[in-house]
């Protein structure tokens, strides 16, 4: 098994919790100030050791005179010897650490370059630095990076957008690794002016949806099935996907048990992170997180605003004014990419909508085109409950088009396609609506296309399929059997990743007739055209363990398997079903397998099971 190749040179980026422990700095100048402000903004206690307390910064001498840090002068700390200045310092440091508990991290700062204090050696920093090491404790020399156990990253802390300097638990970090500390500061600023000003407020509040989650609701029947296991209920685990499924909920649900009820909790906590946009987490008031994690059937409220009849719904924005009689659109809004919108879909959205019930799906470049007078609600539609999110759903379009309002259903790529759009019509046609339908481009044709992967390819593939990896509520789906000159497209079925491939790599005549090689292709395509698209090469053999080695899954995702995934690689191989072929509908031939091996070898290189490519194509991005 091939895994990726440490390269050397980066550093291990971990967030310390502070909290009763001791950070020693050793300096005083400006540079020491900012080392305090760092200690005490995480939590930890700051002694400053010095020189002449009276020489210090001001804002070292003020914090200290507000009790907020302790500064030491040096000299006074008991010393038992009479030899030179800089071996009484040593002994004393070290008595005064060996006394001091907690104390976890040392900065050295009165080594930096035109520092107005007096410059320490580079021996008497390397003193330092030993004395802490044989005591197990973390050093930062300033300029010295042969003496650093850790650096400092350039950091930015997001406060609460509200102009009253409180800050809330996001931070941003850059390091160059020591390559250029003031260019750091600079990709840092970028960084953070390109990330919506609203984004620490969305952390308090998915922060507070997530304690909210992990309480129990009184519920204390055992599981009634293995499958209630306790999982997922940190999102620190090793679950790499949002879209793992979990038990629908049950019809009584007073009978769901604590585990059950806290697992779905934070699996919706963990959906609304991946889904939805930065602007609408910031905007969540209190009684919309309650909704959020009970779920519970739409209230209809005697003022008729739509926004309270429909909790599983989130308004985020006013009403427009009502049309003379209204209508309902259904609208595809593409893979992903604004640019792939069609003009039909973009008049909708930005001319004709009043309101516009969105699919989480729906990527917030989209919606920041519709106007800001326009109410947008984004869907609830989350793993358990997605049939009766997407039945209020429904109900929220007709209550609003009865208001005389033109009514927006937009959904990812097309409606037709996997997506509901058929019991949707049905459904307005039975309130007396005809909603028109407004095509979108499918992700099952152009995901494969951004990742380089042609469906039809003359020698290699002659047809190929759509089918989705996910039955209705949840059951298995039955997947079409192997056909070498035909190219699979599997879309919602990356959380079942190792379902799916065991289904079709195993034969089962309830699920297919004829068995896929465990050696044939697949790629799996998420966030198909957006810039963070990341597309994972192997074989049915591999993929499973390295979707497990690539890191957080980004959802959506969709599966494409076949020779056509490799039909375009390099130097191209189009001979798939060519005259060397002596039975391209089979794939038992001896020597059409070793072929075939020979194949995987060239595309993906001896010894390696799967490659990962990030992002688009270069001129793709450029242009668009």
């Amino acid at each position: 098994m091939a895994f990726p190749q440490p390269q050397t040179g980066a550093s291990l980026l971990l967030a310390f919790q502070l909290t009763s422990k001791v950070v020693l700095v050793v300096g005083s100048s400006r540079l020491a100030a900012s080392r305090a402000f760092s200690a005490l903004e995480a939590g930890s206690s700051v002694i400053v050791l010095t020189k002449d307390i009276s020489t210090a910064c001001e804002e070292l001498r003020w914090r200290g005179s507000h009790g907020q840090l302790t500064l030491v002068d040096w000299d006074t700390l008991p010393s038992t010897s009479s030899r030179s200045e800089e071996e009484r310092d040593l002994e004393t440091l070290d008595a005064y650490i060996s006394s001091t508990p907690g104390l976890c991290f040392v900065c050295v700062t009165d080594t930096a370059l035109g520092s107005s204090e007096k410059r320490r050696t580079l021996d008497s920093a390397q003193k330092i630095y030993q004395l802490c090491r044989k005591r197990n404790i973390l050093v930062n020399t300033t300029d010295i990076p042969e003496l650093c156990d850790f650096t400092f990253t350039s950091v930015h802390r997001f406060d609460d957008d509200v102009g009253n300097g409180v800050k809330t638990g996001l931070q941003v970090g850059v390091t160059t690794n020591g390559k250029g500390c003031r260019l750091a500061g600079r990709l840092r600023r970028e960084i953070v002016a390109k990330l919506p000003k609203e984004v620490g407020v969305a952390v308090e509040k998915v922060g507070r949806m997530r304690e909210l989650a992990k309480e129990k609701e009184g519920h204390n029947e055992p599981p009634d099935d293995e499958d209630a296991g306790v999982e997922e209920i940190n999102e620190d685990n090793i679950v790499s996907t949002p879209n793992r499924p979990v038990r629908a909920r049950s019809a009584q649900s007073h009978r769901e048990t604590d585990l059950e009820s806290t697992r779905r909790r934070v699996k919706w906590v963990a959906q609304v992170s991946e889904y939805w946009p930065i602007s609408k987490l910031a905007q969540l008031t209190d009684q919309e997180i309650q909704e959020i994690l009970a779920g519970e059937p739409p209230t209809i409220s005697s003022s008729g605003d739509p926004s309270l009849q429909h909790p599983l719904l989130l308004p985020v924005q006013s009403m427009g004014p009502p049309q003379t009689q209204g209508r309902i659109l259904l609208v595809g809004s593409g893979p992903g990419h604004p640019s792939l919108l069609t003009q039909a879909a973009h008049v909708a959205l930005t001319q004709l909508a009043d309101l516009v019930l969105s699919d989480k799906l729906v990527p917030n470049e989209v919606l920041e085109l519709i106007p800001k007078s326009t109410e947008v609600r984004i869907a609830k539609k989350f793993p358990g409950n997605a049939d009766g999110a997407q039945a209020e759903l429904m109900e929220a379009a007709v209550e609003a088009a009865r208001k005389g309002l033109t009514v927006v259903r937009l959904k990812q790529g097309d409606p037709s396609i996997f997506g509901r759009a058929g019991e949707e019509i049905l459904y307005f046609r039975q309130k007396e609506f005809n909603p028109v339908v407004i095509p979108g481009i499918s992700s099952a044709f152009t995901g494969p296309t951004f990742a380089g992967i042609p469906l039809t390819q003359r020698g290699v593939a002659e047809s190929f399929v759509v089918c989705t990896g996910v039955g209705r509520q949840g059951k298995e789906v039955k997947l079409p059997e192997y056909e070498r000159g035909r190219t699979l497209v599997v879309l919602m079925g990356v959380a079942r990743l190792g379902n799916v491939v065991d289904a079709l790599t195993s034969g089962d005549d309830q699920n297919i007739k004829k068995a896929y090689p465990k050696h044939l292709p697949i790629a799996i395509i998420e966030r198909a055209s957006m810039p963070d698209q990341r597309t994972i090469y192997s074989t049915l053999e591999n993929i499973v363990k390295a979707m497990e080695n690539v890191g957080d899954q980004r959802p959506p995702g969709m599966m494409v398997i076949g020779w056509s995934v490799l039909a375009l690689w390099g130097d191209g191989d189009v001979g798939v079903l060519g005259d060397g072929v002596a039975d391209c509908r089979t794939s038992g031939d001896g020597g059409l397998w070793k072929q075939d091996e020979e194949r995987i070898m060239k595309w993906l290189g001896e010894g390696v099971s799967w490659r990962v490519i990030e992002g688009l194509d270069v001129e793709w991005d450029e242009m668009f």
